[in-house]
C-alpha cells in the first residue's frame, strides 16, 4: 500500500506514546480519519490546552494547574505525613483509595544507574530539604516493587534516616483473592516478612 505521508506521522506520533504499539496507533489513527473535523479539533486542542495549563506544583512535583496544589494547600491533609511515589499517576491511585490523608513528594522516577538516571535526576534534594524543614515525622516510601524501586527506597531511607523521622514503606504481600499456589517466591517471602498479629 501507498504510504501516505499525513497518516504515517500520525501513526509514527501515536506510536512513540506509552504502550501504543504499532497496530494499536494505527487504529487510533484511522479512527480519527473517520470523525468529524470538529471531533479531531476538540482533541487537538484539550491535549495542546493541557500542555498550557498543567505543570509540577514547586511544593510536592505534583501535577496541578494551580500553584501549590491543591493538596498541598488543604489545611485538612496530614502535614507530618509524607508519601513518596515515582510518579504523579501512584498520587490519582493512592488517593482513590481514600486511605490516605498525609501529603505527597513525587520523585519523578526512580534510581537506574543502567539507565543513566542518578540521583540528581530525581526529586530527592527537595525532598531531603522538606524533611529538614522540621515539621514532617514521618516518609512513606511508596516505590514500585521493582528493583528500581527498592533500590530507590533503600537511598531514600539511608538519606532520611539521620534526620530523625520515622521511615516506612509499604506493606507487600499476597493480593486479595489470590491462591498460594500462584504466587511467586518473591511475592511469598515478603508476605512472610511483613506478617502481622490476626485481629
Amino acid at each position: 500500500m501507498q504510504t501516505i505521508e499525513p497518516i504515517a506521522r500520525a501513526v509514527e506520533a501515536f506510536a512513540s506514546l506509552p504502550g501504543i504499539g504499532p497496530k494499536t496507533a494505527q487504529r487510533l489513527t484511522f479512527h480519527l480519519l473517520r470523525q468529524p473535523p470538529e471531533a479531531v479539533r476538540e482533541l487537538a486542542e484539550a491535549i495542546t490546552n493541557m500542555q498550557a495549563a498543567v505543570h509540577f506544583c514547586s511544593v510536592c512535583g505534583n501535577v496541578t494547574d494551580v500553584e501549590p496544589c491543591s493538596i498541598c494547600r488543604s489545611d485538612q491533609r496530614d502535614q507530618a505525613t509524607i508519601c513518596v511515589v515515582e510518579d504523579p499517576l501512584a498520587v490519582i491511585t493512592l488517593e482513590r483509595t481514600r486511605s490516605y490523608r498525609g501529603l505527597y513528594h513525587v520523585l519523578h522516577g526512580a534510581l537506574d544507574p543502567l539507565h543513566g538516571i542518578t540521583v540528581e535526576d530525581l526529586k530527592i534534594e527537595e525532598l531531603v530539604r522538606r524533611v529538614e524543614g522540621g515539621t514532617v515525622r514521618e516518609v512513606i516510601l511508596a516505590t514500585n516493587p521493582n528493583v528500581e524501586g527498592d533500590t530507590t527506597a533503600g537511598y531514600l531511607e539511608r538519606r532520611l534516616a539521620p534526620l530523625g523521622v520515622h521511615v516506612t514503606r509499604l506493606a507487600r504481600g499476597l493480593p486479595v483473592g489470590g491462591d498460594l499456589e500462584y504466587a511467586d517466591e518473591v511475592t511469598l517471602a515478603r508476605a512472610l516478612e511483613g506478617r502481622r498479629a490476626s485481629l
